[in-house]
């Protein structure tokens, strides 16, 4: 319990995203343990959920403390850390202001993960949050070292927002609240734009030098 109290806040905060994205629809369905969440403890650890556990069934006392290196520090008797815990690590290496990560697998997002389609500036405040372009990163299996390895290339431009290809979206943050956020505006982003294309009229992008500020 002692080492529990420790990491209670950390565990919290990722307990009560993972609720949030699962109850909306974030992880692609209400019943399954696809997606995972995460938060950073230090510069050496974090938060995060564990591997095949239902959201509807997860606890506060479940979520798993990991470090970077992928050793196991706080995790529950018969858990294991999410197989994504990899790619996390290497994204709160390389990035330190990201502090709360958040993969997903939502519906509008993921119709550009498997049209390997990146999704260009739309609107000023969203690209404000995630960056100029939400890119694609090239695919890989699922939990893999090239899956975390395909992510860390990609992490030099700055952005708060990724779409993974044939699998999904990353969303970075802060603080998990801007994770959630960043979230929610990748959807906003790729449902509009969906919506746009299928209408088979140009595309009103915006540039880079409209939205300086």
């Amino acid at each position: 319990m002692k080492i529990f109290s420790k990491y209670k806040a950390y565990k919290k905060e990722v307990f009560d995203a993972s609720l949030w994205l699962s109850a909306h629809g974030y992880f692609g369905s209400v019943r399954g343990s696809g997606g995972n969440v995460s938060v950073r403890v230090d510069n050496t650890k974090m938060a995060i959920t564990p591997s095949e556990v239902k959201y509807h069934d997860l606890s506060v006392g479940d979520i798993c403390i990991v470090g970077f290196d992928n050793k196991k520090i706080d995790i529950k008797k018969g858990f294991k850390p999410s197989i994504e815990a990899g790619m996390h690590s290497v994204i709160y290496q390389k990035r330190p202001e990201i502090n709360a990560i958040v993969h997903t697998h939502q519906t509008y997002g993921s119709v550009f993960a498997i049209l390997n389609m990146p999704i260009p500036i739309l609107f000023d405040e969203v690209s404000w949050a995630l960056g100029e372009k939400i890119e694609v990163v090239p695919y890989a299996l699922s939990g893999s070292q090239e899956l975390a390895t395909n992510v860390g290339t990609k992490l030099s431009n700055k952005a708060n927002a990724y779409i993974i290809q044939n699998h999904g979206i990353l969303a970075l943050g802060k603080n998990i609240d801007k994770a959630l956020l960043n979230a929610e505006l990748l959807e906003k982003a790729a449902h509009i734009y969906y919506l746009a294309l299928s209408i088979g009229k140009p595309v009103n992008t915006l540039s880079s030098s409209k939205i300086k500020h």
